[in-house]
């Protein structure tokens, strides 16, 4: 279409005879790929949606954005990891409604709804869970990560309630793009959201929005907040985060949980709808500005021979010199793990030793190459408490 529309507009041009339009923008790719299971290798963002309490609408939520997401034209997917209660099995009519396999590769293919892949464990013919927490978080690990993906812009997971092994082990086995937070008005629901937030703050997974659900309804002329106000407001002063959204007590809300059609492609133009394309839109700004903050916060400025970091969520900006970086590694091949004793001494990292490449690793980290092989983990909070350039050299004039 953009390609199409800058044909017709250059052409129009009296002096113009002829047009040539190169198209050089790409979709987004994923910065981590290298670095995860096969199955999640050509997922762009994984947006988390949570609550850490049961029964806001976490699930609701979840769903209905990621159907404003594909309503948008990104391609995505849902990821139930709720074992102990799947919801999405009843959310959603896919007409098959079993996970199939691949023998060949033993890979599972997840099943599609309107245009959505979905995965659930109600989708795998057993129902609800009844087992202990390990097990759980090895049938999660398995389901997410052998699942056939496939290319997806969002993979949207619905995480189960409370801040346990399961929420632990889906925050480590992929790189959370970014964290959806669901509450209600109660003082109740403020409290066991807090620990969300700041689970997600241990594990460095940016917190974009909260949607504070069952806010209000309208009768007789008049707004009614039958559970008071405030919790979603509280989420956001308290903990910085930047985007506030209410939804409404709507009996069509519930019953489209209810019937397998979410409101979002039920009533598309309601307001509903309205409230989750403006979330939609934030989730797709927001998630934009984290892929830029995390693939731009350390970089090798080759013409000043320094490393420039520019953590995410700080404004704060400086350089270190590469011998400093390397020097201060605190892996076991640089201190004995049991003595603590440093093994890598000074005088071993050459004063002008360059890095060969630099990737992000997660929101927490970068892991820099150097010429002797060795691939160095270094976390942003240990950059930020290195030794920095004062003088920082000006570049070389060519």
């Amino acid at each position: 279409m953009f390609e199409q529309r800058a044909n017709e507009v250059v052409l129009a041009i009296p002096w113009v005879n002829k047009v040539n339009v190169t198209m050089s923008a790409q979709p987004a790719r994923p910065i981590f790929a290298e670095q995860l299971p096969e199955g999640l290798q050509k997922i762009s963002n994984i947006v988390a949606v949570s609550s850490c309490k049961g029964g806001v609408g976490k699930s609701t939520v979840a769903v209905n954005l990621a159907y404003t997401l594909a309503g948008m034209g990104a391609r995505v997917g849902i990821f139930d990891a709720d074992v102990y209660g799947p919801s999405l099995p009843t959310m959603v009519s896919p007409e098959n409604r079993l996970l199939e396999m691949n023998p060949e590769k033993r890979t599972i293919i997840p099943t599609e709804y309107l245009g959505v892949k979905l995965v659930s464990f109600g989708f795998s013919g057993q129902g609800r869970a009844i087992m202990r927490g390990p097990m759980v978080s090895g049938v999660i690990n398995q389901l997410l990560t052998t699942t056939e993906w496939g290319e997806l812009d969002y993979l949207v997971i619905d995480m189960p309630p409370g801040t346990g092994d399961i929420q632990l082990t889906l925050c480590q086995v992929v790189p959370l793009t970014a964290a959806v937070i669901v509450t209600t008005p109660q003082k109740l629901a403020f409290i066991d959201v807090a620990k969300g937030v700041r689970m997600f703050s241990k594990l460095k997974v940016p917190c974009i929005a909260v949607v504070e659900n069952m806010c209000h309804f309208d009768a007789d002329g008049k707004r009614y907040y039958p559970f008071g106000r405030g919790s979603g407001s509280q989420v956001v002063q308290q903990f910085g985060i930047p985007h506030l959204f209410d939804l409404p007590i709507r009996p069509t809300l519930s019953a489209s949980g209810d019937s397998g059609m979410p409101e979002v492609a039920a009533d598309p133009c309601g307001e509903v709808a309205n409230t989750f394309q403006d979330l939609g839109v934030c989730v797709v700004q927001q998630c934009a500005k984290i892929r830029q903050q995390v693939s731009t916060a350390v970089i090798y400025d080759k013409s000043i021979k320094a490393i420039k970091v520019k953590v995410p969520q700080s404004d704060e900006e400086f350089f270190l010199h590469p011998a400093t970086v390397r020097r201060n590694d605190r892996s076991a091949q640089s201190v004995d793990e049991w003595t603590g004793d440093q093994k890598l001494q000074y005088t071993d990292v050459p004063e002008d030793i360059e890095p060969e490449e630099i990737r992000p690793m997660g929101n927490y980290a970068v892991s820099i190459t150097w010429p002797d092989g060795f691939s160095q983990i270094a976390p942003y909070d240990q950059l930020q408490t290195m030794e920095r350039l004062v003088d920082v050299p000006q570049p070389t004039p060519v």
